[in-house]
Order: structure tokens, then C-alpha cells, then sequence
């Protein structure tokens, strides 16, 4: 956990935390206890620490609590519930916070270095509707990796649209990456024409 948090300028204030700042906050104003970059900051901490799905994330919080405590200083020292960021996970931008995660580590692709791409449901997103649920119910987050092979690190994600599926969601990365030399793989599912044709000639493509 400490190779996520990095010393900050600011007294008393995480890298990990502020790193998410610009992140928009979608929550109702009343009833907040703590700012909605702690609980994204709480995220990232539990996708790096191995966890997948909000169950094993509810674990890992009360596993932690007491470390997690010390670390953060959340108000009234009291650890923000697994439901509230549960639910600030399901608003959450996920292009964005990728942009955040790309720059508080400082990752970009270098010529030559192959970008893997490749269409992943976020295992233990969904939500079935039940007796005892307490939200409704919800299909399982769809995303887009985008991986630097050579270094195995990943750049920003990209959502895809719960009406569509990861050919849509590719030709921004395409078109933003491209122009740098790399060398793009990706399943047959892609090899689009129209996908290929707005490549720059620049680009190479397996």
C-alpha cells in the first residue's frame, strides 16, 4: 500500500487522494461525511491490492481498518461504509479516473512499445435484485484496457457504453495513440475497416 501513497507538498494531505481532485462529485449534498476523492483514493488502493468485486472490497476495508485509519485521517476517524463507495464506484467516470491514474503514475507509451487492447466486464460490478438488496439492480460494468505490453502497465481505460460493445470505444484510443509509433493488437473482433481506416499512416497494426 505505501508505493500508492507518494509525500505531498501539502501537510497532512496524500498524493493518492489528490491525485482525484477534478473528479466530479455526483453525491447529494446532504449527509456527506467525507470527500468523494477519499473514497476513490480507497478504490484504487483495493484494485492494486489484488481485491475484485464489492464484496472483497467490504473484507479488505475491515481488514485494514485500523492502518487505513492511521493513513487517512477520515473525519471523526470513523472509515467510509463499503455501500457509500459502493455507490460512488456505479457514478463514477471512468475515462476520467483513468487520466488521474495515468498521470499520478506518469505512464505513456513509448515508439515501438505494443498497446494491447482488449473489451473486460468488471468482475462483481452487477448487481441482481433480490429481497435483501438494497439498490437496484444493474448490469456489470463494461470497459476497455488499454495495455503497454513491454512494461506491463496500463494506460486510461475506456468505458463503453452499456447500449454498445468495445468497437465503439476504441477509435479515440486509435486516434490519440497512433500518431506515437506504436504497434496496436487487439482480437479479431476489431479488425474493422472502418476502425483500421482512421489510423494515421504513421501507425502499425497487428
Amino acid at each position: 500500500m505505501s508505493s500508492l501513497i507518494k509525500a505531498s507538498p501539502t501537510i497532512n494531505t496524500l498524493a493518492i487522494v489528490e491525485a482525484f481532485r477534478d473528479l466530479p462529485d455526483t453525491r447529494r449534498k446532504a449527509g456527506q461525511r467525507h470527500e468523494h476523492t477519499l473514497y476513490i483514493a480507497l478504490f484504487t488502493l483495493v484494485i492494486s491490492a489484488g481485491c475484485r468485486g464489492f464484496i472483497s472490497i467490504n473484507d479488505w476495508l475491515h481488514s485494514y481498518q485500523e492502518e487505513l485509519l492511521a493513513t487517512f485521517c477520515p473525519a471523526k476517524n470513523r472509515s467510509p461504509s463499503y455501500s457509500t463507495i459502493r455507490r460512488v464506484l456505479l457514478s463514477l467516470d471512468y475515462k476520467a479516473y483513468s487520466l488521474c491514474l495515468a498521470r499520478f503514475f506518469e505512464i505513456a507509451p513509448l515508439r515501438g512499445e505494443t498497446i494491447a487492447l482488449d473489451g473486460k466486464g468488471l468482475r462483481g460490478s452487477y448487481n441482481l435484485d433480490t429481497v435483501s438488496s438494497t439498490t437496484e439492480s444493474h448490469p456489470a460494468i463494461q470497459l476497455v484496457t488499454v495495455y503497454i505490453v513491454e512494461r506491463g502497465l496500463i494506460l486510461p481505460i475506456q468505458p463503453v457504453d452499456k447500449k454498445s460493445n468495445e468497437i465503439t470505444a476504441l477509435p479515440p484510443v486509435l486516434k490519440e495513440l497512433a500518431h506515437r509509433g506504436v504497434v496496436f493488437a487487439f482480437d479479431a473482433l476489431n479488425t474493422q475497416k472502418k476502425l483500421v481506416s482512421r489510423l494515421s499512416p504513421q501507425a502499425m497494426i497487428i
